[in-house]
């Protein structure tokens, strides 16, 4: 009887694809809150914005300010994400704090949901393609042995 072994590419692979959907589980709640804009709510206040172009896409990020409507929260120098938002100096927004680090969220909500799902998906399927070979051949072995 012949032992099938993994090799060392499915090995990596498998570890990479269970980082990957580690580090997307950890952004899963996250994600959700920024979808429903499940936060503290307050004022965006536009300071500056920062796009860049590329293959004939322009993508902009614009850079603020914000104030929770109750005063307990103040950032500096934060960018508004989701929503449409036309960023000119001094204009003011709505914008809900969810808790992170750098930025906050439109109202509207936000689609980063998708790039965490995907991580997620990407990962687990990595993984899966790494041990369905190795499975296969154990169930064979025992079916047939």
């Amino acid at each position: 009887m012949t032992r099938r072994r993994m090799g060392a590419f499915p090995v990596v692979v498998l570890v990479l694809g269970l980082f990957l959907a580690y580090l997307g589980a950890g952004n899963v709640d996250r994600s959700i809150r920024a979808l429903r804009a499940d936060g503290d709510p307050g004022r965006f206040t536009a300071a500056a914005q920062d796009c860049v172009n590329h293959f004939g896409h322009v993508s902009c990020t614009c850079y603020g300010d914000y104030s929770a409507d109750d005063g307990s929260v103040e950032r500096e120098w934060v960018y508004l994400s989701g929503g449409d938002f036309a960023c000119e100096e001094g204009s003011v927004s709505a914008a809900v704090d969810i808790g992170a680090e750098t930025r906050v969220y439109h109202p509207d909500g936000s689609h980063e949901w998708i790039a965490t799902a995907a991580l997620i998906l990407a990962g687990l399927g990595m993984a899966a393609w790494s041990v369905v070979p190795w499975a296969r051949a154990v169930l064979r072995a025992r079916v047939h042995g």
